[in-house]
């Protein structure tokens, strides 16, 4: 038997976990934690204890398929069949009129360094087809509100545990980065205090010693009263605002206003509650607030949330050193990180790019502008807001092109051709975390006809005439190319494997160091004239959601039997399908009884735009008026708004893009 050191295939970041594999035979026969891993130190989570399900599943794609109807059956194909149509269905389209999409199913062996990613950005920059930054599904909304402010770069989990004295969990509830949970248990020993902020009780709860419960989109509103708490009672750290800071005396007669008691009614929260926050953030030295990665940024305005928070480190000089400054968040870099980039950006040409946008994408699909879509592990309907409006869309396309593990949704009603993909002990990768370098080698041969993504798409361009697509003699040279960059001492794939697999990063622990921040000022900005120029308001606001007919705010987010939409949102792996059979929707007791709804009971949840069934979990852990479900669910995004959050021009301000849909639900639930 040989035991192979790797990571788990679950994209976790910013703290990923180390994982040894036996493999026996050319069988995969165990996996376990590696207590040799600088990040996880042999934690593993449900999830990768099931991600050993994987290899070896029934249900796991092993050929190409095609059908000639997207309501007939499917039919193996070889591989040059399945690329020669492909290709002609492209050529028929136009380069302009394909679209390139993908999610985490392409990153599960590259989370980190990206391979996946700058490999379908070059392909789709030499051909000249739309290509779009994948962060709109994720954090990018919530970065780029942080970003108008310029604290976009994090501190460490490692600096928390070992410096921190306040910790605000601020809408992380650590499911998506498990292993953050060990250096808050130790700071929690040096008797730092930790403060949860969330619309619903979660996992953090238990390891917090005060929870603070707040209305959905109501974030911003709360910052803006700490704000006026710290800035009234003289509470700011005067030398900080005044070296490093732009706009304080219009925050200062910005935030007059909102007080606590007018804030209150919004957030839920009393008004001496929020007095008692602001002072013990702004008396607590040092103090970091770890800010969510997705789901706290999903609402309407949901932006906005990260623009006020990210003011409360700058007004109480909590950046730049240990212990401070915003925690670790879900791809968010620390200072010095970074990698070389083979996307050759240069060579995309002017052209009618659609933008970075998630509704235009949408749009799109159902006007024409695109009539192909090549999907690359990804399931679009349970990603983007709006899906019948998406679904719309992919029904009009002339083909559609699913490559992955196994089928999903939108592969199952929409794909006219299937790829298999390779699974992460079949191919060689590399992932990093904030701090580490972690080299993935190949163990296992790729079952049946897998392949994976470089030669997808070497083969691809090779059909569409794309000559220089992939001028590398190996695989692992073009992950040596990315590599080549001062943050990981220009490692190269030999060199990790002559290191044991693993390389620190050589990075800062403490996030702007130089207190240097990428605005136009160089300062942190409490008001912003880039804000301002690009339609958007000037100085940290909230901005109430649309009255509704509909009572109840519906909320989604992740839990630790489920991440992301790949293994078709886990359901393809039996341990976490039984950890989560179906969709639960939490509802307070006072929302339940009034609607005659039973723990455990069947209902409907309904608006304007769909409904979708489910059961009841009636918990006192969630306030009334708010409802919450984990994220992926069939229909769920039925539901879901869909416009956009920022304007067109904005999306691409900070090199990511920040052009996720508002993913704002009110809605209705009713006993069935």
């Amino acid at each position: 038997m040989t035991r192979v050191r790797t990571m788990c295939p679950m994209n976790c970041h910013p703290t990923l976990c180390g994982m040894l594999v036996d493999v026996e035979d050319g069988r995969l026969v165990g996996v376990a934690g590696d207590p040799d891993n600088p990040d996880s130190r042999g934690f593993l989570c449900v999830r990768g204890h099931a991600s050993r399900e994987i290899v070896g599943n029934a249900a796991r794609l092993l050929h190409p398929l095609v059908r000639a109807r997207r309501d007939g059956a499917w039919q193996p194909a070889t591989w040059d069949d399945a690329l020669d149509l492909i290709a002609a269905r492209l050529r028929a389209a136009g380069a302009e009129a394909v679209g390139v999409w993908a999610g985490h199913g392409v990153f599960a062996n590259n989370y980190g360094t990206r391979v996946a990613s700058q490999l379908l950005r070059r392909f789709a920059n030499l051909w000249g087809c739309q290509w779009w930054n994948p962060t709109m599904i994720c954090w990018g909304l919530g970065g780029f509100g942080l970003g108008l402010t310029g604290v976009l770069e994090v501190n460490t989990k490692e600096d928390l545990g070992a410096h921190a004295g306040l910790i605000l969990l601020w809408g992380a509830n650590l499911a998506s980065q498990p292993n953050t949970a060990r250096h808050l248990t130790a700071a929690r020993r040096r008797g730092a205090r930790v403060v949860t902020l969330d619309v619903r009780e979660t996992e953090a709860a238990a390891q917090s010693d005060e929870v603070v419960l707040v209305r959905p989109g109501s974030d911003a509103a709360l910052a803006l009263a700490l704000m006026h708490v710290i800035v009234a009672e003289g509470r700011w750290d005067r030398e900080f605002v005044a070296g490093h800071t732009l706009g304080f005396d219009a925050l200062r007669a910005h935030v007059a206003s909102h007080t606590p008691d007018w804030a209150a009614p919004i957030t839920g929260v009393p008004a001496e509650r929020i007095v008692a926050l602001a002072r013990l953030y702004a008396t607590t030295r040092p103090a970091m607030i770890v800010l969510g990665g997705s789901s706290m940024h999903k609402g309407a305005n949901g932006w906005t949330a990260g623009r006020a928070i990210g003011c409360l480190p700058a007004l109480t000089g909590n950046v730049g050193v240990p212990g401070g400054g915003l925690g670790p968040r879900h791809g968010a870099a620390v200072h010095g990180q970074g990698l070389a980039s083979i996307a050759a950006e240069e060579r995309r040409g002017p052209g009618p790019w659609i933008p970075n946008q998630m509704p235009r994408i949408t749009e799109s699909m159902r006007d024409g502008r695109l009539r192909a879509m090549l999907l690359f592990g990804t399931d679009m309907l349970s990603s983007f807001a709006d899906a019948r409006r998406v679904a719309e869309g992919l029904a009009r396309q002339d083909l559609v092109v699913a490559y992955d593990l196994f089928l999903n949704d939108t592969a199952r009603r929409f794909a006219d051709v299937v790829l298999p993909a390779t699974a992460w002990l079949e191919e060689i990768g590399c992932k990093s975390t904030n701090t580490h370098l972690y080299l993935m080698p190949q163990a296992l041969e790729a079952p049946g006809q897998t392949r994976p993504i470089a030669w997808v798409l070497r083969e691809l361009a090779r059909r569409l005439g794309v000559a220089d697509f992939f001028p590398w003699a190996r695989d692992t040279d073009a992950l040596d190319a990315i590599l080549d960059h001062p943050a990981t001492g220009h490692a190269t794939v030999a060199a990790l494997a002559a290191e044991g697999g693993l390389r620190a990063l050589r990075v800062s622990h403490v996030a702007h160091p130089d207190l240097r921040f990428p605005t136009p000022s160089g300062r942190i900005e409490f008001y912003s004239e880039r804000a301002k120029e690009l339609g958007l308001p000037p100085l940290p606001v909230h901005e109430p959601a649309a009255d509704s007919p509909y009572p109840l705010s519906l909320r989604q987010g992740r839990t630790l039997t489920h991440f992301h939409g790949f293994y078709d949102h886990g359901r393809a792996l039996p341990t976490l399908a039984k950890a989560d059979p179906e969709p639960a929707l939490w509802i307070s007791p006072a929302d339940a009884a009034g609607r005659g709804i039973a723990d455990g009971g069947p209902i409907r949840i309904v608006n304007e735009r769909g409904a979708m069934a489910a059961r009841a979990h009636v918990t006192v852990r969630i306030p009334a008026g708010t409802v919450w479900m984990r994220d992926g669910w069939s229909g769920l995004n039925d539901l879901t708004a869909g416009e956009a959050a920022i304007p067109d021009a904005a999306v691409d301000v900070f090199g990511f893009s920040g052009g996720q849909a508002q993913f704002e639900a009110r809605v209705q639930v009713e006993a069935s």
